[in-house]
């Protein structure tokens, strides 16, 4: 049973954060139905993180990592190949997708196929122009000294 939110109360006291209820809401709504295969999220460092997806029996053909507008799509839909005479076939080889939203400023920096995981890094990279910066304070000619002056000469005119 999942519970829904309501987030008006928010939208009363907050602006800019309509992509922030918009991800809440998407998140409770389009929960996948099935977690196959299996996937790790890693933090790596202050700024980095990996995402590795268990894809045995998947080759680099077989998968497709796309990135667009703040969505990071995992794919894997294995070649047909001839029935091979399994006796057995526990190894799933089943069509997959995984959507993972990536917050602003976040990006790919590489994907790696080894052992039978796929290992997707991310970086985060922050523009100069968002980051916090020192701002020096400038002290203004003292107005006492030049207040007199110009008070003798209003009086003299």
């Amino acid at each position: 049973m999942a519970t829904s939110y309501d987030y008006a109360p928010l939208y009363r006291s907050s602006v800019g954060f309509d992509r922030v209820f918009d991800l809440l809401e998407n998140a409770q709504r389009a929960r996948s139905i099935s977690d196959w295969p299996p996937y790790d999220i890693i933090k790596t460092g202050n700024d980095s993180y990996r995402i590795s997806i268990a894809v045995a029996g998947f080759t680099q053909n077989d998968l497709d990592v796309t990135f667009q507008s703040n969505l990071l799509t995992v794919t894997g839909k294995k070649q047909e190949s001839a029935n091979e005479g399994y006796l057995h076939r526990g190894i799933a080889g089943r069509p997959f997708e995984h959507r993972f939203e990536l917050a602003d400023h976040v990006r790919v920096s590489g994907a790696d196929l080894s052992n039978g995981l796929l290992s997707i890094d991310l970086v985060r990279e922050i523009p100069e122009e968002l980051k916090p910066r020192k701002i020096s304070i400038q002290s203004a000619p003292a107005l006492n000294s030049a207040a007199p002056v110009q008070i003798e000469a209003q009086k003299a005119a």
